[in-house]
């Protein structure tokens, strides 16, 4: 059983900064991707960011420049670091693990995100 534990969302003043954290347990091996997506109210879910086991990324146009993931591989822990937030930026974030090879992927339960104007 993956078990895919998020932490770090909350409340903050446009401007401001929160790091997400997703940590993934289990019986897992090999990740491929590791990423964030967002859902506001009313909207479907978008993808934020991606990463590679090479460490390649990819980030939506919103918040390229203002938002970084990284990985650490030997933690199967991934992480979004939110700068110059936005109140756009009001989501539940979730987080994403793909085992392509596998064809298996696994979703965190969400952790919100709110930035007051």
């Amino acid at each position: 059983q993956v078990q895919l534990v998020e932490s770090g969302g909350g409340l903050v003043e446009a401007g401001g900064s929160l790091r997400l954290s997703c940590a993934a347990s289990g019986s897992i091996s090999r990740i491929d991707t590791m990423g964030w997506y967002r859902q506001a109210p009313g909207k479907q879910r978008e993808l934020v960011a991606l990463i590679t086991n090479g460490g390649s990324t990819n980030y939506a146009d919103s918040v390229k420049g203002r938002f970084t993931i990284s990985r650490d591989n030997a933690k199967n822990t991934v992480y979004l670091l939110m700068n110059s937030l936005k109140p756009e930026d009001t989501a539940v974030y979730y987080c994403h693990i793909g085992r392509v090879w596998a064809g298996t992927y696994y979703w965190g339960q969400g952790t919100q995100v709110t930035v007051s104007s």
